[in-house]
């Protein structure tokens, strides 16, 4: 398919729309967003891959019947994925394995071709994701290799689209911009257009914690790499395309406020936003509250928080992840994922089926419940429980659940040390917690194993 034939649905980038923040406190500040999640695509990124595979159509790199390969962080190849299906291309993808799921399945829905490689490796590793993307492309015959971290299409579409938007929507009054950096795409573009129409503009780098970014442009010195789970943003090497020149201050965030940020823009303004978007809010916010006159700064709502509803709203998640803070006991009680007293607990009672009991496990991801009447533990069923009872059968699923529960479960206290606690996962059970006060919750071999990565931090 041709650039003639372009399909309609690329007309819907660009031109997003902009809102005021009026919920959280910007001190003397204004603070817009530009809520580039409204893209068809669900993400700035849009804006890039079109821009990317329309230059690559009209210099011949990009052939028809030919391959778009990428290395991704998730939102450049869900854009690219947009326009290249659109198009009639095949399109192959190599993203890092701490990407959301629902930015993977969104991936494979469109028709990419997915490889997942390790995020824990840099450059020059054959694992690390440019690496392979850059390896793939010349194994395929007719692939044209997006390559965003060099490709100048990738400024050119926001100098030439983004910037221009920006300074309409806030009527040439405008101090400063909140921007991350993947790529340096975004920042590059934005810089070359105000430095034309706006040299005084400053740019407030959101940079999370363990990205090497925020210090060099404090201080020169590339500092120790770290990890971050914000997707998207931030960085083990400085970009070649990234103009990093305009920034007036630079942030490092952790991934705690990053999260937590992107959920209260829900709950106090409505807006869902993925994890960079909270990046993005963080900085623009200490940026607002450090200034002594007023100021107009934007910032971006970089992809849509749809794609994040396994993690950044999953309070279960944020809870393992050590992102969500919740009260401690110092004893057994804190390695429970699903603690009774926080209203965690998935369970069943003895009276319901065992059809019931499988539903929950499958939609909880566990397996076995605990089997509570007036919230006291009466039994434990697992999956060893239901396979017995139902070898018989199908028509055992509509037996009651006190029928193939364990109802004489052996239980800690919460004040039990680990080393008995380990003594009953060596056996192949699940411990269950509880003392006078009643059930607490459950302890898997999956939950020792993040109370001793947690304990690493």
């Amino acid at each position: 398919m041709t650039e003639s034939a372009r399909p309609a649905v690329l007309e819907l980038i660009g031109n997003t729309p902009m809102v005021e923040v009026t919920r959280f406190d910007t001190g003397c500040c204004r603070l817009f967003l530009k809520l580039e999640s409204q893209n068809p695509g669900g993400s700035i990124k849009d804006r890039i891959g079109v821009a990317m595979i329309e230059t690559a159509e009209r210099d011949g790199t990009l052939q028809p019947g030919g391959t778009v390969v990428e290395a991704t962080a998730g939102n450049t190849g869900l854009g690219l994925a947009l326009v290249a299906r659109a198009k009639g291309y095949r399109v192959v993808l190599v993203v890092p394995d701490k990407m959301a799921v629902e930015k993977v399945l969104h991936l494979k829905a469109l028709g990419a071709e997915v490889h997942m490689t390790r995020s824990d490796v840099g450059k020059g590793h054959p694992d690390y994701y440019q690496d392979r993307a850059a390896a793939l492309a010349k194994d395929i015959p007719g692939a044209w290799f997006a390559d965003q971290f060099n490709n100048p299409a990738n400024p050119l579409a926001h100098e030439t689209g983004t910037a221009p938007e920006i300074w309409a929507q806030t009527g040439h009054a405008l101090d400063a911009i909140s921007v991350g950096v993947g790529s340096g795409g975004t920042l590059t573009g934005l810089t070359r257009f105000f430095r034309r129409v706006q040299p005084d503009l400053g740019f407030v780098l959101a940079d999370p914690e363990g990205s090497i970014l925020a210090e060099y442009t404090r201080s020169g010195r590339i500092g120790q790499v770290g990890s971050w789970a914000v997707e998207g943003i931030g960085e083990d090497f400085i970009p070649s395309i990234a103009d990093l020149t305009g920034v007036c201050a630079a942030y490092s965030i952790s991934d705690e406020d990053s999260f937590g940020n992107a959920r209260e823009l829900l709950r106090r303004e409505g807006i869902l936003g993925g994890s960079s978007t909270g990046t993005l809010l963080a900085a623009a916010l200490r940026w607002c509250r450090e200034q002594t006159t007023p100021k107009r700064i934007v910032s971006f709502v970089c992809d849509t928080g749809t794609r994040y509803l396994s993690k950044v709203y999953n309070d279960q998640w944020m809870v393992d992840a050590g992102l969500l803070r919740r009260t401690r006991y110092g004893d057994l009680r804190d390695l429970i994922a699903r603690r009774s007293e926080d209203g965690g607990v998935v369970s069943v009672g003895p009276q319901d089926t065992l059809l019931v009991a499988f539903q929950r496990m499958r939609a909880a991801e566990v397996s076995q419940l605990p089997v509570l009447d007036a919230g006291r533990l009466v039994g434990v069923l697992d999956e060893t429980d239901l396979l017995l009872r139902l070898r018989a059968g199908a028509a055992h699923f509509h037996d009651g659940v006190a029928q193939a529960m364990n109802d004489a479960p052996q239980t800690l206290a919460p004040t039990a040390t680990v080393d008995a606690l380990q003594r009953v996962l060596d056996r192949g059970l699940v411990a269950i917690i509880a003392d006078e006060a009643g059930f607490h919750g459950l302890v898997t071999r999956f939950d020792l194993l993040q109370h001793l990565r947690r304990s690493l931090n």
